[in-house]
């Protein structure tokens, strides 16, 4: 890989402004296709989901999608845009492998949501408002495998694999207006704001935007400008970056390229870049054509959008609590800080929490489970927390076994371990594995008397006042009963049977 020279980051933002835009594209979890009737649904055999429409077929008429109107107006009326009266698509013309029909119906001037924003916090709890250009509908394209390189990218390949499966697949294309004065914090703010962006998608349940999976994705465009200047500087665009850190990391790494190339007498080529995992980089993609250059016109073969006002009013009404609006709420219930919050929101566990109280827990039980055990689980195991396989419900009923007694905290990390391992619900697995609290009386006083006849040193300890030694018989009760007794009820009898007060 080329090397590139990159000023210091510090270096560049006492030199230059940044100036971001962020282009999001929403994958709608639409049952069909956006302009026929073919199926969205995923991992199916190359090229069985296609039809004379998607693959751009002389004389194929397209539909719109319904849904795929409906979704858009929830996810511009959740953006503050305005819902157009009256919008129509376009063919977007370039040619690449994976576009069947040589363009892209989109739309351009007319899009169906524009001038709208969204307001992000930052992990300090600043507000920074992103403001939101337009929100449009269009088709995503097919799939190219590149085979026999050793990137995986065309260069160097021997060939090339096409799948049209998803060619026609719903996208909501948001584009941003330029995000000025950020300063420092413009790779934040671009993390921020498509983190809010995607939690603001799932609670319309217009899409799952799970973006490993490549149902949303963004687009980082970047510039520089002198401090003291208003001329937008050159911009790249950092192409398909696909999770919150990478959004943050393109953002950082585009700013010292920058500035680097600035600063050295060069000049910034408008293109799109490649953004690589591995280290952080970009490299170079293709020059960037403007707008002209791919000869929109209007589709002649869809008849124009024109929601109706009191069917956009429905939707308006129809909307979820908003995800910043929730989050505020949900701080308040349970009681935690803005930093614990954050840290909720960042490990993706506040609707795993909301579904695990909803199921009975106590909030603060369901959050030590999720962010305790099950969150170290899912690190070590590279999964995201909803990829587990336990549900809310399990894990309220391990919290509901460990208030009434019948397990506590070490065997209640082995019931999850055994849910996670499949062994069957939790109450399953304590049968299974013999997990239950002993909570006999008679039981509990043979191994208090077992433990003090074979610590006699120790036993005199506490006699002779210091209590504070019935931790050593506690840990032997607890080892000889396999970590299943109370042991607060374990010490509470040492200290009777010595005849000490507690």
């Amino acid at each position: 890989m080329t090397v590139i020279d990159l000023e210091s980051y510090e270096d560049a933002l006492a030199t230059y402004d940044p100036v971001m835009g962020l282009e999001v594209h929403v994958e709608l979890g639409t049952k069909t296709k956006m302009f026929c009737g073919c199926s969205t649904e995923l991992k199916q055999d190359a090229n069985s989901q296609t039809c004379p429409v998607c693959l751009g077929l002389p004389g194929a008429l397209p539909v719109v999608n319904e849904i795929g109107v409906e979704s858009a107006i929830k996810i511009g009326l959740a953006l503050n845009c305005e819902i157009a009266e009256w919008c129509r698509f376009a063919r977007k013309n370039y040619f690449y492998p994976d576009m069947p029909k040589n363009f892209q119906t989109s739309q351009y001037d007319e899009p169906i949501a524009f001038n709208g924003y969204l307001d992000v916090q930052l992990e300090d709890g600043e507000i920074f408002r992103v403001q939101i250009e337009r929100a449009h509908m269009e088709e995503d394209t097919g799939k190219s495998t590149h085979v026999g390189g050793a990137t995986g990218r065309i260069h160097g390949a021997s060939h090339s694999l096409l799948d049209y499966n998803r060619a026609g697949i719903p996208l909501i294309e948001i584009v941003t207006k330029p995000i000025e004065g950020a300063g420092a914090r413009a790779p934040e703010v671009a993390k921020a704001y498509v983190a809010e962006l995607r939690e603001l998608i799932k609670a319309l349940g217009v899409s799952e935007a799970r973006m490993e999976m490549g149902q949303m994705r963004c687009d980082v465009n970047l510039s520089l400008r002198p401090h003291g200047t208003e001329k937008f500087g050159t911009r790249s665009e950092t192409k398909n970056v696909n999770s919150l850190r990478s959004v943050e990391r393109a953002a950082r790494f585009e700013i010292q390229r920058h500035a680097a190339v600035l600063n050295g007498g060069g000049t910034i080529v408008q293109e799109t870049r490649h953004f690589h995992e591995e280290d952080g980089s970009t490299t170079a993609g293709r020059i960037k054509d403007n707008a002209e250059d791919y000869r929109y016109f209007p589709e002649p073969d869809l008849v124009p959008v024109a929601p109706a006002r009191d069917w956009v009013e429905e939707l308006r009404k129809g909307l979820p609590e908003l995800p910043r609006l929730r989050r505020k709420r949900l701080k308040e219930e349970w009681g935690v800080n803005e930093h614990d919050m954050q840290s909720i929101l960042n490990a993706g566990a506040v609707d795993l929490i909301v579904a695990t109280t909803d199921a009975g827990a106590p909030s603060d039980q369901a959050r030590k489970w999720w962010m305790g055990e099950l969150a170290r689980n899912a690190n070590e195991t590279g999964r995201s927390l909803d990829e587990l396989p336990v549900t809310p419900a399990q894990v309220a009923r391990v919290a509901e076994l460990v208030a009434s007694g019948d397990l506590n905290d070490k065997l209640a990390r082995q019931v999850l371990e055994g849910v996670l391992a499949g062994e069957g619900d939790p109450d399953t697995v304590v049968e299974k594995r013999g997990l239950k609290v002993v909570s006999d009386e008679g039981a509990l006083g043979t191994a208090v008397d077992e433990a003090i006849a074979a610590n006699a040193a120790i036993a005199d300890k506490i006699r002779g006042g210091k209590v504070a030694a019935a931790g050593a018989l506690v840990g032997a009760v607890m080892k000889a009963t396999r970590g299943q007794a109370d042991a607060a009820r374990v010490r509470e009898l040492i200290l009777e049977k010595l005849g000490v007060e507690g």
